[in-house]
């Protein structure tokens, strides 16, 4: 009996702690499960004492990361691209979509261009582009027959931008160079428009901090018409991964982010390394080529869209993207709705009465 009650000491401290740490789990899970009854994306609203009794708290989701009202579409499939696709550009002449380059994955980089044809419903061609060009991160326009590519980034990671710009004849299928740009930039805002060649925003030679520099350069039919490129009024809010559209003689940019992944200093590969990106819906207009009118913001900030756009019926569309990155686990957040900004209200509206095709929404009458 003398020998047990050592016994007894020495097993209690044990039996302390692993009461204790039990405790300490069962505290986590029940906590835990009345988090989930909430979202931790916003702070509650104040409680109000109703009738006598203290109101719960609402718990509301930040517009940002919610999705908006929106009429239920039925989506068609189509064939699958040959390859999967980050970053790339693309651009449609008649009934041929022609999409360039981009990111396989982070270390792989495609150097060649896959054709589709709306016609036939299949992915029809294949080609190379030149050993020069960049692979990401493209500045793309097209007067219909000849495609501009301007700057961008060579090599996969987060490597450095090129100002080295192509111009691809569609009917011949040639390739030519044009002058360089005065800097290199990612994603730079791009167009034709009254004859010139514009460039402007996209990522510094850093690939994070925004440019807010605009080049023109003289072109016909796919050929410069001056040996350098001419500055033009900067743009208001710069940065990469901008809708950049001519409509009715004037100049659109829309949405796109400031900030953006840059290279790991030191690191021989380029590795990218995450920083602080600002996604925003800013619309700017240029009509008078002096200065830059900032227009109604779309309904949500939306980025990674200067492809993601075409003009119907006096309006222009554009699909998905990508908005501010989710607060805690900081993943990427894509954006499912269509939005139109009226080329007559000059405004970005939610497309479609609900129940209503969008085909039916953008042809029927909008006059005042």
């Amino acid at each position: 009996m003398a020998a047990s009650k050592p016994l007894r000491l020495r097993l209690a401290v044990p039996l302390a702690l692993a009461l204790l740490l039990a405790l300490a789990l069962v505290t986590n899970f029940l906590w835990a499960s009345s988090s989930r009854r909430v979202s931790p994306l916003s702070a509650p609203s104040s409680s109000r004492t109703v009738m006598g009794k203290s109101a719960k708290a609402v718990w509301r989701l930040n517009a940002t990361y919610a999705d908006l009202p929106a009429p239920h579409w039925d989506w068609e499939e189509m064939p699958a691209a040959p390859v999967p696709r980050l970053d790339g550009a693309s651009v449609q002449i008649g009934d041929l979509l022609y999409v360039f380059a981009g990111y396989g994955n982070i270390d792989h980089v495609h150097s060649h261009v896959d054709v589709y044809n709306f016609t036939s419903n299949t992915w029809t061609q294949r080609f190379h582009m030149p050993k020069e060009m960049a692979h990401s991160h493209l500045g793309m326009a097209s007067d219909g027959r000849y495609i501009y590519a301007v700057s961008g980034q060579y090599g996969p990671q987060c490597r450095a931008s090129i100002n080295r710009n192509f111009v691809f004849d569609t009917e011949t299928r040639e390739w030519h160079g044009l002058p360089p740009l005065p800097l290199p930039r990612y994603a730079p805002a791009t167009q034709l428009w009254r004859g010139r060649l514009h460039v402007m925003g996209g990522g510094k030679e850093d690939r994070h901090e925004p440019g807010l520099e605009h080049w023109s350069l003289a072109v016909k039919d796919g050929k410069a018409l001056e040996n350098e490129w001419r500055a033009e009024v900067p743009i208001p809010r710069g940065g990469p991964h901008r809708a950049c559209i001519v409509a009715n003689d004037k100049l659109f940019v829309i949405g796109g982010q400031e900030g953006d992944f840059m290279a790991k200093p030191g690191s021989p590969i380029f590795k990218c390394v995450r920083r602080h990106e600002v996604v925003y819906g800013d619309v700017y207009m240029l009509d008078d080529g002096a200065k830059w009118k900032e227009l109604s913001p779309m309904p949500k900030p939306d980025s990674h869209i200067e492809f993601a756009w075409v003009v119907v019926n006096n309006s222009i569309v554009i699909v998905g993207g990508t908005t501010e990155k989710h607060p805690i686990t900081k993943k990427m957040i894509l954006v499912g709705e269509v939005f139109r900004f009226d080329l007559e209200a000059l405004s970005l509206c939610h497309s479609c009465r609900p129940g209503q095709s969008l085909g039916a929404c953008l042809s029927e009458s909008r006059q005042p």
